[in-house]
């Protein structure tokens, strides 16, 4: 009889699956696998090798606390011939001696998360039990058989394996790019990834349920939703609004999710203060892409915030133009969000492709703090009944805006605004390039069309449609606001009321123009210029343009981290009982934080970035910081403090050791904050050779 066949040690051939599943990055101390591909792995035995004729091998795969077979969360299979595409399986290639080189198969549909591999061998009645190891396994965008394929490797390299990009804030009219460190293969991320989702209250009431539903990447994008705040969880990031961030860190003073991400796994997985729409959105981007799962983070301007689905956000002004009270529903001056790419094999075919998730918690769906995922699709086609949470999503890009002008009787009067609309400019980083993609298209028919009408009509969009079907009167009297040029953080500069009388007639009107401090989601700030024009006559088929002149003294001491500003003009017509409103949003341009590379480009060896900037304020800059990190370049986040104040006009200089891990182009990404500066980005691309 043979003797006992004993395993010595197993080899995970860390390198090699590494390489052949794209995660090399993760593969340094343990085996990380993408789903539906096949693995190697070598069996060292002792004494004697394997002898196929009396010696029978059954693996064992499992995950979760209490797996099961019935729940897809284990898995028993034997050696066989060949590995099987579809299913668990397990072929031998090669055998020398006491060495087995085995090749193992995941199905595509296999929950992700970790997993135990075991070994049965058993000679006759006899056998024995080996643990192989343990492996992570993850979605697989290369793999046609997983829902979340994706068949352009560009777009693979893009939306899964880029660990850097940009998140576009500032306004429609002045878009501004933001780089971001996601950092998704960073040391830690995979672990904190998985805490995450072994968190989550679906988790924590029934493991065995949710383990098994990880095969879903819409189940495990909806869990990322909500476990990326902290509203009803044990979350995150703790959102704020108010612009006091004494007691945590500025939403706009984030230049990545790694450090977020980590903060929250050593505060033992409580909240990280504080987030706002664009780093709940980026720290999703980088939870989903760390699992696999095809993710982009999206920008929409003039994003609606529509709390009871009738498609309608109104503001109620008065005489001034002043709005009344406090305002839940509004217009953000922008909203972020992210989509990830998957079928939907849950909705009728059609669905397929970008779904829309929101984490920034702003309503509850089917209870929690989350949104989505939503085919974008069904928002263009205004198909409201497919889930998740259309309704709110088809409302931040296609709600209508109402301005009513309360008359001194009480009674409300329409106002005239052509300056707002709704979902504009919906953008996110191009394939490969540093560059503004525009995707309106994907979520809106062009306007006018005859699919737009249907779109309307199947999501009871009454307003819209209502709007369009007016046999309207030309405007005899119409009003934009009109920027100059150099509006530079520091500056003063001018603004116009551009107003046009197209009529016969002469028109005596009032102008009220006033700028006021705004944050990105509309909350209106102090005064910085105003301009009453009581007597304005408006000579027939006339252009005028009056300016508004805006002082750095008056807005300095108001202005947000985002540095807008908004300016309002609203022009009175007694006569007619007509007003026309026009509004635009300003953004205040950051001065340029150069940065220089120092030193040969290699694979660990020792590099200096110079960071620099110029104080382009009347005043000097008090306790003036440069923060780094860039994946791959850094560790972890650097910080360097400048000692004494920064003149005006001067530029302030620092260095900055960074030891590169890998090969490849990376992102150093800069932010520099000082008391009267806040949240200036810059990055510079770095490619880094071999060694």
């Amino acid at each position: 009889m043979a003797e006992d066949l004993v395993l010595e040690r197993c080899d995970l051939q860390l390198e090699v699956n590494g390489r052949d599943h794209r995660t090399a990055d993760l593969c340094r101390e343990r085996l990380v696998l993408r789903r539906g591909q096949p693995f190697w792995l070598t069996l060292h035995f002792e004494g004697r090798g394997y002898e196929a004729s009396v010696d029978t091998l059954t693996f064992s795969a499992v995950t979760g606390p209490a797996p099961s077979e019935e729940a897809g969360t284990k898995a028993r299979f034997s050696l066989s011939d060949a590995v099987d595409g579809c299913a668990w399986s397990a072929s031998a290639v090669d055998q020398q001696d006491g060495v087995l080189s085995l090749l193992l198969n995941t199905p595509a549909d296999a929950p992700i998360g970790l997993y135990r591999l075991s070994l049965e061998a058993s000679t006759g009645y006899q056998g024995s039990s080996f643990v192989l190891g343990h492996f992570t396994l993850l979605f697989n965008a290369w793999c046609p058989a997983d829902t979340v394929y994706v068949d352009s490797d560009q777009e693979r390299q893009e939306y899964v394996l880029t660990q850097q990009g940009f998140i576009y804030q500032g306004s429609a009219k002045f878009i501004k790019s933001t780089p971001w460190n996601f950092g998704q293969f960073e040391d830690g991320i995979l672990d904190i990834c998985l805490i995450l989702l072994d968190v989550n209250p679906k988790f924590l009431k029934d493991a065995g349920r949710d383990c098994s539903r990880r095969r879903s990447p819409i189940y495990v994008g909806r869990v990322v939703s909500a476990m990326v705040n902290c509203n009803d969880d044990q979350g995150v990031l703790l959102g704020r609004w108010d612009n006091n961030y004494g007691d945590g860190i500025s939403p706009m003073s984030w230049i990545g999710s790694v450090e977020i991400l980590r903060r929250w796994k050593d505060y033992g997985c409580q909240r990280v203060k504080y987030g706002q729409c664009w780093v709940f959105a980026a720290v999703a981007c980088t939870v989903l892409r760390c699992l696999g799962v095809p993710t982009r983070v999206v920008t929409n301007y003039n994003s609606a915030h529509d709390q009871n689905s009738n498609l309608l956000i109104e503001y109620f002004r008065n005489e001034s133009g002043e709005t009344e009270g406090n305002k839940s529903e509004m217009i953000w001056n922008f909203h972020c969000w992210v989509e990830s790419w998957m079928t939907r094999p849950d909705l009728e075919p059609g669905y397929e492709g970008w779904q829309a998730l929101d984490p920034t918690p702003q309503e509850k769906s089917e209870g929690t703090y989350c949104c989505g995922p939503v085919p974008v699709r069904a928002i263009k086609e205004g198909n409201l009944s497919i889930k998740y949470d259309a309704p709110f999503v088809f409302a931040e890009v296609n709600a209508d805006v109402v301005d009513w002008i309360r008359q001194e009787d009480g009674s409300l009067h329409k106002s005239i605004n052509h300056s707002l609309v709704v979902g504009l400019k919906i953008s996110t980083k191009s394939v490969g390039r540093d560059e503004r993609e525009d995707i309106t298209h994907t979520y809106k028919y062009p306007e006018g069309s005859e699919e737009e009408r249907e779109a309307f009509t199947r999501a009871n969009h009454l307003n819209k449609l209502a709007e369009k079907e007016e046999v309207k009167e030309e405007a005899q009297v119409d009003m934009r606001i009109r920027v100059g040029q150099n509006m530079n953080m520091g500056s003063d500069f001018d603004v116009f009321a551009h107003i046009n009388n197209s009529t016969a007639e002469s028109r005596d009107c009032r102008l009220l123009l006033c700028a006021r401090t705004v944050s990105y989601n509309g909350v209106l700030g102090p005064e910085c210029g105003t301009k009453d024009l009581p007597d304005l006559t408006l000579d027939p088929f006339s252009e005028r343009s009056i300016p508004l002149h805006i002082l750095y003294e008056k807005y300095s001491d108001y202005l947000t981290e985002c540095n807008l500003i908004k300016v309002r003009g609203l022009l009175i017509e007694p006569a007619a009982n007509s007003y026309v409103l026009a509004e635009r949003d300003l953004y205040l341009e950051n001065p340029e934080v150069k940065i220089r590379v120092l030193g040969e480009p290699k694979q660990n060896r020792k590099l200096v970035a110079e960071v620099s900037l110029k104080n382009p304020l009347p005043v000097p800059l008090l306790g003036c910081i440069f923060t780094v990190e860039g994946a791959g370049l850094t560790k972890e986040q650097k910080s360097v403090e400048v000692p004494g104040p920064v003149e005006s006009g001067e530029q302030v200089k620092v260095r900055v050791d960074l030891l590169p891990t890998d090969v490849g182009l990376h992102k150093l990404v800069v932010n520099f904050e000082c008391d009267r500066l806040k949240a200036v980005k810059g990055y510079r691309n770095v490619i880094i050779g071999p060694p």
